[in-house]
């Protein structure tokens, strides 16, 4: 992968993680893979939580896994988290896990509070009882923990107001973390990016890899909305920076306790999206399937990013061109080869 620097220009430089001690919870998912190999890359020892073996994940697939120390548990298990961090002798904490899917959110709230809510709160009070060890915690919230208002782009001096169950668990994960540094001056830090799409992501039902291997396998892609909701996105790459910009700054006191906007800010709708992929994969003669049925569901959401460019001199490095390209090159390759595999 390509990871660039240019994103920090005028801070100091991010800090060596070749002597920290890390704890990725989530780290099967598309930004804990990413995030794994660039850790492992700068000769940092890494401590994964994961709780289902997944062997499609970028993660186990790519052999990265194999230089981790694995912490086999669920975030739902407090002394699982606790045994993690005091055992290995973690400094900083990337809490990344976390039920992701707005539609499984619908119909299971349940497990997806458990999940979101008390594996957040877990964490934190994991970081809490080992303060001496944890010097830097990233909290991964989401563009979701706002809510629906009536005034967009969203920006970080909004109340998280979620109404539907995702919504709310993200809600919540912000409010603990916030908690967690206000009361115990824990070395908390917020993030809260747009839609995520890049390598890695496995998770089918979401419109770019949904819609990817549509047009590979030459079939119509499937929209679940009228196709006019609107959204940003973020290519994976420059979620892995801001984390590690992030991280490399929470004892900074404008950094410390704060939550940032990460975002390309431009707004695209489903149907946009569905035809820069449709462009790139030449399969203009292909149209997608329109069912009209999401519920549940914000209609429009984007991002005001000017927090995160002053205070941290972050910007993302991708387009959504230049990510696409990419990401559909990824999965031409990861569906041939796993075509490959079955035959």
């Amino acid at each position: 992968m390509c990871f660039g620097q240019s994103s920090l220009e005028g801070l100091e430089m991010m800090m060596n993680w070749k002597e920290s001690r890390i704890l990725v919870t989530g780290a099967t998912g598309i930004v804990g893979s990413s995030l794994v190999e660039k850790l492992l890359h700068e000769g940092a020892f890494v401590v994964t939580l994961i709780r289902d073996w997944n062997p499609h994940s970028e993660l186990i697939r790519s052999g990265d896994v194999q230089g981790t120390t694995v912490v086999s548990g669920e975030l739902e298990n407090f002394h699982t988290l606790e045994r993690a961090i005091s055992e290995n002798d973690v400094d900083t904490v990337f809490h990344l896990g976390a039920q992701p899917l707005v539609g499984v959110a619908l119909r299971s709230p349940l497990p997806t509070f458990e999940a979101n809510i008390r594996g957040t709160y877990n964490v934190l009070e994991a970081c809490r009882i080992h303060e001496k060890l944890v010097k830097r915690i990233v909290i991964a919230s989401s563009d979701k923990a706002y809510g629906d208002v009536d005034i967009l782009p969203y920006t970080e001096d909004m109340a998280p107001l979620g109404r539907f169950p995702y919504d709310v668990s993200k809600s919540c994960t912000d409010l603990l973390a916030r908690s967690y540094s206000q009361t115990y001056d824990l070395p908390v830090t917020i993030a809260r990016c747009g839609n995520i799409y890049g390598e890695g992501d496995l998770n089918w039902s979401r419109i770019v890899p949904g819609t990817i291997r549509s047009f590979f396998n030459n079939e119509k892609p499937i929209i679940r909305s009228d196709g006019k909701f609107t959204r940003d996105y973020i290519f994976v790459q420059d979620v892995v920076e801001a984390y590690l910009l992030l991280a490399s700054h929470s004892q900074d006191k404008h950094i410390r306790g704060e939550a940032f906007n990460f975002s390309g800010e431009q707004a695209w709708t489903v149907l946009e999206i569905v035809g820069n992929i449709q462009k790139l994969m030449k399969c203009e003669h292909i149209e997608p399937t329109i069912l009209n049925q999401a519920s549940a569901e914000i209609r429009d959401q984007y991002l005001d990013s000017s927090k995160a460019k002053r205070l941290l001199k972050w910007a993302p490095l991708f387009s959504l061109e230049k990510g696409l390209v990419h990401t559909i090159e990824w999965y031409k390759d990861f569906m041939t080869r796993t075509s490959l595999e079955k035959h």
